[in-house]
């Protein structure tokens, strides 16, 4: 029976993340026509800083919030409560996303020239709070979670085909993710009326005991976003236009297939808590890094083919920076599953999110030795992602192993 849970939770993240990965795909080739490169990097640029902002209004409440669920046992009181915490504590975090938005707009060129698209960008953001993944990914009703996502993206891909046509439309891309967000709040909430669970009355203190409880998980999750993000804001602010389009669609199609990893860590992590198994670990790093290994391969081979695939012929001049990026697709599976799902399921959390930030720590050194060296290109930033990487997957593996005999079933 656990086996078929975790079989039947992974498999609906997997749709999920399909989707994910195809709805992008049926854009981008769309948008990197029908928009001029500038126009496409500033799109691309706001949204890496959005993804920013995402990070700090979900603050980690999607581990945090998923273990609290799973802890409470399927208690309505209990869940309803924690969730009534976790969603003041995120529109309070929405709150400050917005205030540090606002004072980036005015110091980074090229948000400022678009502030109305910048703002728009953010309301799915600040939406996103009444999404609840984590009280669905807690009680393993992981096809709640496909659906709202599939309908969400849904509506905003139909739409970006009909109405966005050139330059002059791209205020219309933020305002279909918030037509499709708004949607999906409507489906969660129906879903959530029918399970009689009702969002208690709580008071911000107990709120704000939730943000600390989540802290760690905030920290580690905004440490990575140093791996990627933090590289496209920093070419936003040193290199040309030209250079950000190319940037973020190699990372575009980087995290395209990280997207892929996800379901399985995701649909593990609740599993894991209850066995602290090793060897389920093992078991899906058997299964599934040969087919990891075989695609990263493929990519690398066919970089510009896939390039012009997907962005169009002008594209093709990003294929030795994404051929760069090919060990970051072959050490973030391992290094995802050793993370949360090994280590946090024994309540290593400190450790997960120390290998995060001190490899984050890493990066940002690294980038700015970049700077000051004047190598700071795409090519640099490149091999100086990979290697972090490499580091964080040798620490988390480290980790492991000294701490193996914690797990109900050491290797």
């Amino acid at each position: 029976m656990k086996n078929n849970k975790i079989v039947n939770n992974t498999v609906m993240l997997y749709s999920m993340n399909i989707a994910k990965l195809i709805f992008p795909l049926l854009t981008l080739p769309y948008l990197t026509r029908v928009l001029s490169v500038e126009s496409y990097a500033s799109v691309a640029y706001t949204k890496s800083v959005m993804s920013y902002m995402q990070i700090l209004v979900d603050f980690g409440f999607l581990l945090s919030g998923t273990k609290d669920i799973v802890q409470a046992q399927q208690n309505k009181q209990s869940m309803g409560k924690i969730t009534a915490e976790i969603l003041i504590a995120r529109i309070f975090l929405a709150i400050i996303a917005f205030s540090m938005l606002l004072i980036m707009s005015f110091f980074i060129p090229i948000l400022s020239i678009n502030k109305l698209f910048v703002t728009l960008s953010f309301i799915p953001v600040f939406l996103s709070v009444f999404l609840l993944d984590y009280l669905f990914r807690g009680m393993e009703k992981m096809q709640i979670i496909t659906i709202r996502f599939v309908v969400m993206r849904g509506i905003s891909t139909i739409l970006t085909f009909a109405v966005i046509k050139e330059d002059k439309d791209i205020l219309l891309i933020p305002i279909l993710e918030i037509i499709g967000t708004t949607v999906a709040i409507a489906f969660i909430w129906t879903e959530l009326k029918k399970m009689n669970l009702v969002a208690e009355c709580i008071t911000l203190k107990a709120a704000i005991v939730k943000l600390k409880e989540a802290s760690v998980y905030f920290v580690s999750n905004m440490a990575t976003t140093a791996f990627g993000t933090l590289n496209t804001i920093l070419i936003g602010m040193f290199l040309q236009n030209e250079t950000i389009a190319y940037w973020s669609l190699s990372m575009q199609l980087i995290g395209a297939v990280q997207s892929l990893y996800s379901p399985i860590t995701d649909g593990v992590y609740p599993e894991m808590i209850k066995c602290k198994s090793l060897h389920l670990i093992k078991k899906i790093l058997y299964i599934f890094m040969p087919i990891v290994l075989a695609g990263s391969i493929f990519s690398f081979i066919n970089a510009p083919f896939i390039l012009i695939l997907v962005g169009g012929k002008q594209y093709e001049a990003a294929s030795t920076v994404f051929r760069l990026l090919i060990p970051v697709l072959i050490c973030s599976f391992p290094a995802m599953l050793l993370g949360w799902p090994a280590l946090g399921s024994i309540n290593k959390e400190q450790q997960v999110t120390h290998t995060t930030v001190w490899t984050a720590i890493f990066q940002i050194i690294g980038l700015i030795a970049l700077i000051i060296s004047g190598n700071f290109n795409l090519v640099s930033i490149a091999i100086l992602r990979s290697l972090t990487e490499a580091i964080l997957l040798t620490v988390r593996a480290f980790y492991c192993i000294k701490y193996r005999l914690e797990f109900s079933n050491p290797l």
